[in-house]
């Protein structure tokens, strides 16, 4: 199976601060990865990288063969942990701008979800909540037919009762032969949609695996690994 993302001593400091070092990893191409980790650990600077936000970092990463640039981002979904959607604009104002701007971009397939989640094009975001705004970004984001689609804390601000619904439409609306890379807190909710697992801390890649094998070896589900991993 190729691989979708390799990095090779990957390192970036924030002032004097290191928050990726050395890291080394491999993504596989058709899986949905769980990155997972503590608060600092640089997750949201891995995924920056890959989305083509950060450029000034020591080592090399590659998507699909190629350096972060232009063709990376035209071929990369990015949800970001904030909202980056203006307050002033309606639903259909995020269609539009997603639709100029992505040549995959699938409107139909966007109109569609949003009846399902009974969001109308007409509201304005600032008069959302913050999940139904969130909801709103992941539709924008999974309507792209990207090859690698990075999602940083899509569950963050929805309610438990969305999550499942939320988690089918991720899993519905990819193709096998895209990756889809998840960062969450949420493990207990979430693990069961993961095909591998990668657990970063102090910006090195701590375990990494398919979900299935370290749940055997181990004789635990991926939360409880986590947490004994990461409990000091």
């Amino acid at each position: 199976m190729s691989n979708i993302v390799i990095a090779e001593g990957l390192s970036k400091t924030y002032d004097v601060q290191p928050v990726l070092q050395n890291l080394r990893l491999q993504l596989p191409a058709g899986k949905i990865i769980g990155l997972l980790g503590p608060n600092g650990c640089g997750k949201t600077t891995f995924m920056k990288i890959l989305a083509g936000l950060i450029g000034d970092y020591e080592g090399n990463v590659t998507i699909d063969g190629r350096q972060p640039g232009e063709y990376t981002k035209s071929i990369v979904s990015y949800l970001p942990e904030k909202t980056y959607l203006s307050d002033w604009m309606k639903v259909k104002d995020a269609l539009d701008l997603f639709q100029d701007f992505y040549a995959d971009f699938n409107r139909p397939k966007a109109e569609e979800l949003l009846q399902r989640f009974q969001l109308s094009p007409d509201m304005k975001l600032k008069a959302m909540s913050k999940g139904m705004q969130e909801k709103v970004q992941l539709i924008l984001v999974m309507c792209r037919s990207a090859k690698l689609y990075i999602l940083d804390e899509p569950l963050s601000g929805v309610d438990p009762a969305a999550r499942s619904v939320i988690l089918d439409t991720i899993i519905r609306n990819y193709s096998e032969e895209s990756t889809v890379l998840f960062s969450t807190h949420l493990i207990y909710d979430v693990e069961q949609i993961f095909d591998d697992i990668v657990m970063l801390g102090y910006g090195q890649v701590i375990m990494a695996g398919e979900a299935d094998v370290l749940r055997q070896q181990n004789g635990k589900s991926i939360d409880q690994i986590f947490r004994e991993v990461f409990r000091c």
